[in-house]
């Protein structure tokens, strides 16, 4: 379990690394195209097409999120479900999710939009890698349960923004996602973690209020604390 731990530590370390320069290309008003170059104009290429790696021009300037801020978020999410999860096959998904999970909270705070390219995918990839998971011995979800959590997770929210004003369509669909992952141990974890997500976006817009920073009007992104409330979904049933 430990070197599991410490694997997974590292993993995420790494994985965060390559973070900023995709969260700075991403963090643009809807209406714009993604960056194509640093600050200072120069074009980025590198890992991936330029958008994997530290958010550092060729002259050696530094621009967007921190390199290592991101490192050790990824690392000690990954460390702490690995901690939980233990040996369980499924591990392995979460260790993949997360990276980008931190990306698309990155990416919503900044601009408030979480892009398809990033939701959609990584809704497909969550479900084809659960459905790879529930073949092997071991696991300690169900399948069948976490593409129905995929499904009503996605309809509520689809729901909640026609109706309720402080819901944008990206958090329609990276509820997708998060139902999926929900929803692979169950609907107790699916609604325990959906309320923590709520909770801890209440409390924060509480505390925007509370500052003046906010009026009740005020809009904010709820995608970093609807994954936030997944992980604490994730953690609770897995420990």
């Amino acid at each position: 379990m430990f070197w599991i731990t410490v694997m997974a530590f590292w993993w995420g370390a790494g994985a965060g690394l390559l973070i900023p320069r995709a969260a700075y290309r991403f963090c643009v008003p809807p209406e714009e195209s993604w960056r194509a170059a640093c600050p200072a104009g120069h074009p980025l290429a590198g890992i991936a097409g330029g958008w994997l790696g530290p958010a550092r021009c060729s002259h050696g300037d530094s621009y967007g999120p921190s390199a290592l801020l991101l490192a050790a978020v990824s690392a000690g999410t990954c460390a702490g479900l690995a901690a939980a999860t233990g040996v369980r096959p499924e591990l392995a998904v979460w260790l993949l999710l997360t990276p980008a999970g931190v990306l698309l909270a990155v990416v919503d705070f900044a601009s408030h939009r979480l892009p398809d390219v990033l939701t959609l995918p990584l809704a497909a990839a969550a479900l084809v890698l659960l459905g790879v998971v529930s073949l092997l011995s071991g696991d300690g979800g169900r399948w069948t349960s976490a593409l129905l959590g995929c499904l009503v997770l996605g309809t509520c929210h689809f729901a909640l923004f026609l109706i309720a004003g402080g819901f944008g369509f990206g958090d329609v669909k990276l509820a997708l996602v998060l139902g999926a992952v929900l929803g692979w141990y169950g609907w107790t974890v699916l609604l325990v973690g959906t309320f923590a997500g709520y909770l801890l976006g209440a409390l924060y817009g509480i505390g925007l209020m509370l500052a003046g920073r906010a009026g009740r009007t005020s809009r904010f992104p709820f995608g970093p604390f609807l994954l936030a409330g997944t992980l604490v979904g994730v953690l609770l049933r897995a420990l």
